[in-house]
């Protein structure tokens, strides 16, 4: 009986086993040994190269380029949608009703294409829209994707955009878990609204708040179709992220030998940043008390 069982449970798993396989050991491995290579995409042969992939990696500005334009994403990205989130999530708990209704609605753009969107943004932003058109009648005139301070901001602007109803669901779901009647405990103790929120609700969400703080620092590690069509990496790869490098090497320039070396290159830069930023958050919840 246990034997059939234990079948029947590999039987269920195998769909979700094979995807991982085809779609991700195994392109790990093959990604892992062209990174040693010099292939160019094309040409059915290619020479073993050793490290010389990853010593051009570390030397290229390129991927200096990367690996800072992601903590500066971090920088306007995180904070802007952690704080939008919690704002709307505080708004719908506080509805009486049509809750659902409400988070439905800020979650319509998460669900909506990145590419249609960053199209969108791309003609509003453009020389001869309204909005520059109106700006120049009063003085302003900013190439707002051209200027790398103004394209970073605009990224993370969309982004946070996007992501904002997704982790309002989160936090959501964690302020609904809170019970009631600590609330009417702290109004009987004369508890204020901020301080409320400040000693109690904080406190309380923080294990939601946590998530969405781990999804939103990840998120950054990962963005492309907002850059790829709205600047392209520019303006001096000052929106140049590690996805946008990545294919810039291989589809560009079709060296995939030296593409595979710069992923390998982000995913360790990408996991040891999130196993730092894990390291503090537990840190920072657990001298609070909330852990």
């Amino acid at each position: 009986m246990k034997e059939n069982n234990n079948r029947l449970g590999w039987l269920f798993a195998s769909p979700y086993l094979i995807y991982s396989l085809v779609f991700f050991l195994i392109p790990l491995v093959w990604s892992f040994y062209l990174s040693f290579t010099n292939w160019d995409l094309i040409a059915p042969e290619y020479d073993f190269v050793g490290f010389d992939n990853f010593t051009k990696a570390l030397k290229s500005p390129g991927v200096h380029a990367a690996f800072w334009v992601t903590y500066k994403f971090m920088m306007v990205f995180v904070p802007l949608v952690i704080v939008l989130s919690l704002v709307v999530s505080v708004l719908v708990h506080s509805l009486p009703r049509l809750k659902s209704l409400f988070l439905i609605g800020f979650f319509l753009p998460y669900l909506s294409s990145g590419v249609v969107s960053a199209l969108i943004v791309k003609g509003l932003l453009s020389f001869n829209s309204p909005v520059n058109t109106a700006l120049r009648k009063v003085g302003i005139n900013i190439d707002w994707l051209g200027t790398s301070w103004s394209a970073l901001l605009i990224v993370g602007m969309i982004m946070a955009w996007k992501f904002t109803g997704y982790y309002a669901l989160i936090l959501t779901s964690g302020l609904e878990s809170i019970d009631h009647e600590v609330y009417e405990a702290a109004a009987i103790d004369g508890v204020t609204g901020r301080q409320r929120f400040w000693k109690i609700t904080l406190p309380l969400l923080y294990p939601a708040l946590y998530t969405t703080l781990i999804l939103a620092f990840g998120v950054t590690f990962g963005i492309f179709t907002e850059v790829y069509q709205l600047t392209g990496g520019g303006p001096n790869n000052a929106t140049n992220t590690w996805q946008m490098e990545i294919y810039s090497q291989a589809f560009k320039n079709l060296q995939a030998g030296y593409a595979s070396a710069v992923a390998l290159l982000a995913s360790v830069a990408t996991f040891i940043s999130i196993f730092i930023i894990r390291k503090l958050l537990e840190k920072w919840g657990a001298r609070n008390g909330w852990v």
